[in-house]
């Protein structure tokens, strides 16, 4: 039993050696990473191809077996794909940093038009957005609100915060059309830009944004400059759980780890917010595409059929909102998914005749391609399998849990300590079926399907439940453990008790990952319209013409909390230097140990408190993933 388990513990203790001396940075580092990982899955394939396909015949065995490792062989070509492109990264910021060190001198700065693109956002968000983008530390630059919602309180927003407005007679083509028009409309000479800068309603600019993206077009060749998108709040999953502080948001491996790879490789897209794009590029392929849900990627494949191409600036240089509900991340995946299944049908997909492409970009399409559609659907089958055998007997893979440990677990194990896997399971369940329903939707009729805009603020302060996605998997774990309890007290198969074992324990793993996603889709409140931070700072505070030292506890934009032994009286007016400037504020509450005020509402205070906000350090950057705090945070959640 032991010499089953040997592969595994000899993975795992390769991982504790090993692991604390790579930089993942370095090239070769990362070649022996994904090189170890394509190995240990390569020995399970072999091993899973040759010695565990039932007989083949018109049994039941043979009629799931097979089409279940043709589902596993594409999932395991995505994973090795993703292993190719990872093998490689670069980092931009030490040419960006040598540029600005040249040209520190120069005045002459091109002409930029920054467009903020909204729909529906309330104010609260736009204004915070308008704020950053009049404040960037940039000498030649136009803000430009594109109004697709035709609001008149925001034109008038727009006047006061001192930005251009322009709206349209429709909504056609949706996000795309609105820059369009936008495009149509700055193209007109003697005030033609020379780049413009894309912003979501809700991503606000730090002020080093536009001159540090800037500095990458110097070279002729680029197309667009793109940097991250990071979140000032926590995604749903995080907030579900209650692993703000243990886990990443969602979107972190995406734009930390897997787009500064695929620039390395000269394959990095355009995301649409946080970007620069070159103007006369823009023009030579009409604008915005408007043949895909998803412009922005589309924009990339467009430009490089004209030699321009994307890099990628891996910089913290905007902060916007992560989706604040399940419903809300489900439809923005499931439109990523819908758009990109639009894009592999049209003329620049993969396999088109009319793409002019270069083989690398054709094949970073199809790890696109396998990614939403294999995995997802690999993943969907891995529930269902064990329930054949565990109810009906059906074995699709003849194999005992022993077999497995020894084939499979050296590269869980491997898999598991680099990228926490039953973590990555959960995510790609919760939007499983948006995304399904998008990859069949997309290539079945990939043209006339509507831009579906990803909801950001309203009322969060209470707790609910997402039930399309809890009947679904709540029924699917139910199904689980009636399935293990049927075999193994109803009906105990004792001349398959071995292959029971494997099957009970892909039911209990099943039944972990599915117990996760079901506390996940039950939304807990979130009571503050701004996120607080915390700190832990003196901070002067005068009340009247007594002045003090206090102690900072949190902050926002709106607020803060302090920390002191003789609090003022509800209502009264004090003055504090936050932010680096002295702020009027308001005490609204005492605490236990101090009170509260929340800061003046003129728009003098607001403009500097959010440009002061955005341009400091108060947004904690995520630094890594730990193992045990995750596992923690985990359990106080589900049984907490």
């Amino acid at each position: 039993m032991m010499a089953a388990f040997a592969p595994g513990l000899v993975a795992f203790g390769a991982c504790l050696a090993i692991l604390p001396l790579l930089r993942r940075e370095h090239t070769l580092a990362r070649v022996m990473m994904t090189g170890v990982s394509f190995v240990l899955l390569l020995h399970y394939f072999v091993w899973r191809v040759t010695q565990t396909l039932p007989p083949p015949g018109l049994t039941a065995d043979a009629l799931v077996g097979y089409p279940f490792v043709v589902a596993e062989a594409a999932s395991m070509i995505a994973v090795c794909l993703s292993l190719l492109f990872l093998s490689r990264t670069i980092d931009r910021s030490p040419e960006v940093n040598a540029v600005l060190r040249r040209s520190r001198a120069s005045t002459d700065a091109p002409l930029v038009d920054v467009f903020i693109c909204t729909y529906n956002e309330e104010k609260a968000i736009l204004e915070r957005t308008i704020i950053g983008a009049t404040g960037l530390n940039y000498p030649n630059y136009r803000v430009w609100v594109l109004d697709d919602g035709r609001r008149l309180w925001l034109r008038r927003l727009a006047q006061e915060l001192g930005c251009n407005y322009l709206t349209r007679p429709d909504n056609r083509h949706a996000k795309a059309g609105n820059i369009n028009h936008a495009l149509r409309h700055v193209s007109i000479p003697p005030e033609r830009p020379e780049y413009i800068s894309i912003l979501d309603a809700d991503f606000v600019p730090m002020p080093d944004f536009l001159t540090r993206a800037m500095s990458l077009m110097q070279d002729g060749s680029v197309g667009v400059v793109q940097t991250p998108q990071h979140f000032i709040n926590p995604d749903p999953i995080q907030t579900n759980l209650a692993a703000t502080d243990v886990w990443p948001d969602e979107q972190r491996f995406f734009f930390d780890i897997l787009m500064p790879a695929k620039d390395a490789w000269g394959t990095a897209f355009c995301c649409g917010t946080s970007s620069l794009i070159r103007f006369s590029g823009l023009m030579q392929i009409g604008g915005f595409p408007t043949d895909s849900v998803t412009e922005d990627y589309l924009v990339t494949l467009r430009l490089k059929e004209k030699g321009l191409r994307t890099i990628y600036l891996n910089e913290r240089l905007t902060l916007g909102l992560a989706p604040e509900g399940l419903k809300e991340y489900i439809t923005q995946r499931g439109r990523w998914c819908l758009g990109f299944m639009q894009i592999f049908r049209g003329r620049s997909g993969p396999f088109s005749r009319q793409s002019r492409l270069a083989f690398t970009d054709r094949l970073s399409l199809v790890d696109a391609f396998m990614s939403w559609s294999a995995v997802y659907g690999t993943k969907i089958l891995g529930l269902v399998v064990p329930w054949l055998y565990l109810l009906f007997g059906i074995k699709a893979v003849h194999a005992d849990l022993f077999e497995l440990l020894k084939y499979f677990m050296p590269f869980y194990v491997w898999h598991a300590f680099t990228s926490l896997a039953i973590m990555t399971d959960v995510s790609q369940y919760i939007a499983a079926p948006a995304v399904l329903k998008a990859v069949v939707t997309g290539l079945a009729k990939p043209q006339g399907h509507k831009f579906k805009v990803t909801a950001k603020g309203g009322d969060r302060n209470r707790r609910f439940i997402e039930w399309p996605l809890l009947r679904l998997y709540g029924s699917a774990l139910l199904i689980t453990l009636l399935a293990i309890a049927y075999a193994f007290i109803l009906h105990l198969r004792g001349e398959n008790i071995a292959y029971g074992g494997l099957a009970l324990a892909w039911s209990l793993y099943n039944c972990v990952v599915l117990a996760i996603v079901c506390f996940i889709c039950i939304e807990q409140p979130r009571r503050r319209k701004a996120e607080r931070f915390e700190r832990d700072e003196p901070i002067l505070i005068h009340e009247g013409t007594e002045s003090r030292l206090v102690r900072m506890a949190d902050i926002s934009i709106s607020g803060a909390r302090f920390i002191d032994p003789a609090p003022p009286a509800i209502g009264a007016a004090i003055k504090c230097n936050v932010y680096g400037q002295s702020v009027t504020a308001t005490v609204v509450r005492r605490t236990r140990d101090g009170f509260g005020v929340r800061f003046e509402d003129a728009v003098a205070t607001r403009v500097n408190v959010v440009r002061a906000f955005y341009a400091g350090e108060y947004v904690r950057a995520f630094s890594g993933v730990r193992a045990a705090p995750v596992g923690k945070a985990l359990l106080m959640r589900l049984f907490g």
